[in-house]
Order: C-alpha cells, then structure tokens, then sequence
C-alpha cells in the first residue's frame, strides 16, 4: 500500500501551494482551493492560516480539523490508483479525499457537485 509514515508527515503548508498552483493551472482560484478545504474539515480562513503557519503535519491537520464533513462518503472515485470509499486507514482516506475534491476542481467540476450539494 502507500507508505503511510512519509504521507503523514507531509507539512500541508508545503502541499497547499501545490493544489493552489494545480488549480489555477485549470483557471480556477486560491479561493475555490479554500472553499474545499473548508467544507471538507470546519477550518477557516483564520484557523486554515494558523495550520500553515504552524507547519503541520497532514496528521496534525486532520486531527484539528474542527469538524470533518458528514457528507465525506458521497466522495467516491478512485485517486492514485485507489478508490477512496475503500480506503480503510481514517487519515490516510480523509487526504485522499482532500486530492480527490482537488483534482475534480482542477478538472472543471462545478463547486456545488464538488461539495457534493
């Protein structure tokens, strides 16, 4: 499977850019990236800013996260390789639902079926 210990220990502050840049690669915005992690884990524009600039880790990021989205298991599909919905390890299924929200952003999705209204 994936290597868990190395995936955990990822600073989100490093990946964040990453799904910002993936994003407006596709013309969409810092604010739409924003808009779904906030929906996915409670943060918000404070609360987000103070885990970047604490440098957590995803392990971190996810065990603060004020409130993870009751709507989480209407996210399927598969993301590097793996379907999320059978993803059984918590943390490692709540990032790939984070890289799955991102990835339908970067692909055009409309917001309101990426938050899953």
């Amino acid at each position: 499977m994936m290597n868990k210990e190395r995936v955990y220990a990822l600073v989100f502050a490093s990946v964040y850019p990453l799904y910002i840049k993936k994003a407006m690669a596709k013309g969409r915005t810092k604010e739409e990236v924003d808009a779904i992690i906030f929906w996915l884990t409670g943060y918000d524009n404070q609360t987000l800013q103070q885990q970047i600039e604490r440098k957590s880790d995803f392990e971190t990021f996810f065990a603060q996260a004020p409130q993870i989205n009751p709507n989480v298991s209407k996210i399927t599909g598969v993301i590097c390789g793996y379907r999320v919905e059978e993803i059984e390890d918590k943390l490692m299924q709540k990032i790939r639902y984070l890289d799955k929200l991102i990835d339908e952003l970067a692909k055009g999705k409309a917001m309101e079926k990426i938050l899953r209204k």
